[in-house]
């Protein structure tokens, strides 16, 4: 392999990294909020899997826990379901908190609500 081939191998490897890296750690923040964060962890890993196996072993042992997560809240009884989904609504509304976002809507909207 020539130097070239070499510094474009490891050019690629290291794009792949810092691209899947920063998806995977994108997905990781979106987790504990309503939508898709675990199909962003899922994809960060497999894009880091074409160019890392542990990442792709990684990949296949979140994808069994998290289906295992799935049917454990499914034989759940409602209301263990509701508290799961009450504190989920809770993180959201106090990042939202954190973050100013509430400040923003009344700004954006001239609300009088301060």
């Amino acid at each position: 392999m020539s130097k070239f081939e070499r510094a474009r191998r490891q050019a690629k490897r290291t794009t792949i990294g810092f691209l899947g890296g920063l998806v995977l750690v994108v997905g990781i923040i979106a987790v504990p909020y309503p939508g898709p964060g675990w199909l962003i962890v899922f994809a960060g890993l497999a894009i880091l899997a074409t160019e890392f196996e542990w990442a792709g072993r990684l990949l296949d042992k979140l994808k069994g826990k998290y289906d295992d997560w799935q049917a454990w809240l499914k034989r759940q009884p409602p209301t263990i379901r509701i508290i799961f989904w009450l504190a989920t609504f809770a993180v959201v509304v106090v990042t939202i908190w954190l973050l100013n976002g509430y400040g923003l809507v009344n700004d954006f909207f001239h609300l009088p609500f301060h």
